[in-house]
């Protein structure tokens, strides 16, 4: 049946996807949504179709508006960046966690019957590895001093391991401020729901990818900063030695999972990976970009350097998405690069990436 839905954050990338998906399917969408200018640059235009508030998730008179007569809510509203969320530490903890908490107490007063919240695969820190014995270890990833370029976790004698798909029951390790309040969310909205009968589920998603992501925000996805990169004629740059490996997710599946989050039965509670199943070198992606643009001899420029936050491989296991909420995957990456590439191609971005580099390195940051 057609329901009013709330979501917060939703004229970002995601969130904009997400509302098309609720409004094909014949529900009424309220956006809440701040427009920061580090995403959005100057627009501030709602997606079509959508009743929009304007503010801050922080602002609780504006948040018991924003939820009058919804039945749910998907929290994607949050600030967005491993690396700065490393220096930009109460911007980050306020804009995500006190955020939350302020929405939190609001839906604990209200008539809303479920929420779904935006995690991020970011609270594993490194991936699941197996050791050539067939034993699982949840590797984690030693702080490299300036020089080393032991990329690869080891396991506890020194053994290599190989890096598999993670499931939702490997422990939480978080590597970064950012991871830290992605999982503070998850889990306060989790804490809350049980207690105020609000059916809650957290999605954490892997890589998100697709047109519309903003190119001129140097923390966004990867290969929205390597396509600004590309546009400008310069190589996109790659921390490490390019080896590291991650999932990437269409956005439009990203919305559709939502979605069925909302609309499953059996969820309250639950804690699912939303990705695509695939692993991707992130050289081997920064390479699939630049011959989809008719750039390849732009080669990603391999910094041999570590980011503080940053883990070595993770990609996900999603059987517990499917057999949950029935969520399956429609986009690959390789099948979506033309795609991309025609969008970033009429598009414009500033870019941003040698001055997120900077500003990380004057922090020591990197090594």
């Amino acid at each position: 049946m057609p329901a009013r839905y709330l979501v917060t954050g939703g004229a970002g990338f995601i969130g904009r996807y997400l509302c098309a998906e609720l409004l094909e399917h014949g529900h009424e969408v309220r956006v809440l949504d701040s427009f920061v200018p580090q995403v959005h640059g100057d627009a501030a235009d709602a997606p079509p179709g959508v009743e929009l508030l304007t503010g801050d998730v922080r602002d609780a008179d504006l948040v018991r508006r924003a939820l009058g007569g919804v039945d749910g809510v998907f929290h994607l509203a949050a600030e967005v960046g491993v690396g700065q969320s490393m220096y930009e530490i109460a911007r980050y903890v306020g804009g995500n966690d006190l955020a939350t908490a302020v929405l939190l107490e609001q839906i604990s007063q209200s008539q809303v019957q479920r929420l779904v919240v935006a995690s991020s695969m970011s609270v594993y820190g490194e991936g699941l590895y197996r050791s050539a014995e067939g034993e699982l270890f949840p590797a984690v990833r030693r702080v490299l001093k300036e020089g080393e370029r032991a990329w690869d976790p080891a396991g506890p004698d020194g053994q290599p391991l190989l890096p598999v798909a993670t499931d939702e029951t490997k422990p939480v390790d978080l590597a970064s401020i950012y991871a830290l309040t992605k999982y503070v969310q998850e889990c306060s909205s989790l804490i809350i729901g049980n207690a105020y009968g609000v059916q809650t589920v957290a999605l954490r998603l892997f890589n998100v990818f697709g047109p519309g992501q903003a190119l001129s925000n140097p923390y966004t996805g990867v290969l929205a900063n390597f396509g600004s990169r590309l546009l400008n004629g310069q190589p996109p740059l790659i921390f490490e030695d390019g080896r590291q490996k991650r999932d990437f997710v269409h956005v439009s599946d990203v919305a559709k999972a939502f979605h069925l989050a909302m609309h499953a039965a059996y969820v309250s509670g639950q804690v699912l990976n939303i990705g695509s199943g695939n692993a991707y070198t992130i050289e081997a992606v920064a390479l699939l970009l630049a011959e989809a643009m008719g750039r390849p001899e732009l080669r990603p420029q391999i910094l041999q350097k570590a980011r503080a936050g940053d883990i070595r491989h993770c990609f996900a296991d999603i059987s517990r998405a499917r057999d949950i909420i029935g969520y399956l995957p429609a986009r690959r990456l390789e099948a979506s690069m033309d795609e991309m590439a025609e969008w970033i191609a009429g598009s414009q971005a500033v870019d941003g990436g040698e001055q997120a580099r900077r500003q990380l390195e004057a922090r020591g940051l990197v090594v």
